[in-house]
């Protein structure tokens, strides 16, 4: 071909993959609603669009000029879909819905659901003034549901929007479909299938798989990792925002105490990034949620609320690493060194790149004495050390510093470091 545009038209066919345990095994869902109408769905996030159409088969590669999908139904069944719903054409026993993206997407949100919905609308102002509609693709069954769930939704909008900017796909909506497996982010059409049950927070209704979903149209769908080995960048960073929802509505305690319970559940038996040019399942046998969140905890704790959340905020709204640009964990470094004024990639080697903990030498010295080092760092930390019952922060590092008290001090009492303690 010569060098420039061109079109290429792809004819195929096949009987599509079902899914055995979506969303977690990929693959067409067909079921019916309790009203015997026909269900379908498709979750693709592992296996990628190569499921029921032809791709690249790599998260570095997006059609950055968006998707027209023509999906022919019957005529009683209704499809939602990313994008905008362009049109709908009616023939005798069918109806072909026109959806289309204009934004760059990756592969495994082109998908779409079918089922006996209805569409629960209301216009929501985004933090930056814009008009963008919610829809929710409910089943006509559980309409009766919508209007509370969609109070639940804004709030989980608002948050978002205030830690991470405004909502990435403007021009088109914001949309969650109920689909009969448990849920899945796709861009600007979340899957959502938690039966509308709720815990909660701050007293009021909360659906916490909900927010993590739509978390990534953030993290995710606008910041999207070159490779799958950076997919910490995704996961991590998501389920940071999910921990924010905390602070936001129970306070800084009920944050700290999330971190302190997650710290207990990591595996850590391989890195968070191994390598590069690996696959999904690969990047997706470590600790990439928890352990990632952990280390954004840690990050806030080190650099300070001033400095770090702008930085959250300035790299998920920065060109360079968004929509037709992709990121990498290398430019997480950069972006938060250069913020921070000071080189973190040590930290990142040892958290990101590694399964060690900060190692901190506490040893008894005469007097009501101790000395307190960093073993396998090499930059100075802060560190909150409790020393006769006051807690106060100290810049520690291999040298060590010199603490008094008469009770052995405590160190880190809010966990915000992975660590190991060596006393002495």
């Amino acid at each position: 071909m010569p060098a420039g545009k061109a079109s290429v038209k792809v004819i195929y066919g096949g009987k599509p993959h079902v899914a055995r345990r979506p969303p977690w095994d990929d693959g067409f869902i067909w079921t019916q609603d309790s009203t015997g109408h026909q269900w379908m769905a498709i979750t693709a996030e592992g296996t990628g669009g190569k499921l029921y159409f032809p791709c690249k088969d790599h998260p570095s590669d997006e059609p950055n000029e968006g998707v027209d999908m023509f999906i022919t139904v019957p005529k009683d069944l209704v499809v939602a879909g990313p994008g905008l719903l362009k049109g709908v054409t009616k023939q005798k026993e069918t109806s072909t819905f026109h959806w289309q993206t204009k934004y760059t997407i990756n592969n495994y949100s082109i998908l779409f659901n079918v089922g006996d919905y209805t569409v629960v609308t209301r216009p929501y102002t985004t933090v930056d003034g814009h008009q963008v509609p919610i829809q929710f693709y409910v089943l006509k069954e559980h309409a009766a549901k919508a209007g509370h769930h969609l109070d639940i939704f804004v709030k989980t909008i608002k948050e978002q929007e205030k830690y991470f900017g405004e909502y990435p796909w403007v021009k088109e909506k914001i949309g969650i479909v109920e689909t009969p497996h448990l849920g899945m982010e796709h861009q600007t059409m979340n899957a959502y299938g938690a039966k509308f049950k709720y815990t909660t927070v701050g007293g009021e209704d909360y659906d916490g798989l909900m927010h993590h979903e739509f978390g990534h149209e953030w993290w995710g769908n606008k910041v999207t990792a070159k490779d799958w080995a950076d997919y910490w960048i995704h996961e991590g960073i998501c389920t940071y925002g999910d921990a924010l929802y905390v602070r936001e509505f129970e306070g800084e305690k009920a944050y700290i105490k999330f971190f302190q319970n997650s710290a207990l559940s990591f595996g850590n038996k391989i890195p968070i990034v191994i390598g590069k040019d690996i696959d999904e399942e690969s990047a997706y046998n470590g600790d990439i949620y928890g352990k990632g969140a952990f280390f954004m905890h840690t990050l806030r704790y080190i650099m300070g609320d001033s400095t770090f959340f702008p930085t959250l905020k300035g790299f998920v709204t920065d060109p360079h690493y968004t929509y037709n640009n992709l990121a990498s964990t290398d430019d997480v470094i950069q972006y938060f060194s250069k913020a921070a004024g000071k080189d973190l990639k040590p930290l990142f080697d040892l958290y990101i790149y590694s399964i060690n903990k900060l190692e901190v030498h506490v040893k008894a010295l005469r007097g009501d004495k101790y000395q307190v080092q960093l073993l396998n760092i090499d930059m100075p930390l802060p560190v909150d050390i409790v020393a006769d019952g006051v807690s106060k922060r100290y810049t520690v590092d291999k040298k060590g510093i010199t603490i008094i008290s008469k009770a052995m001090p405590v160190i880190d009492p809010d966990t915000y470091y992975l660590k190991k303690l060596i006393i002495e």
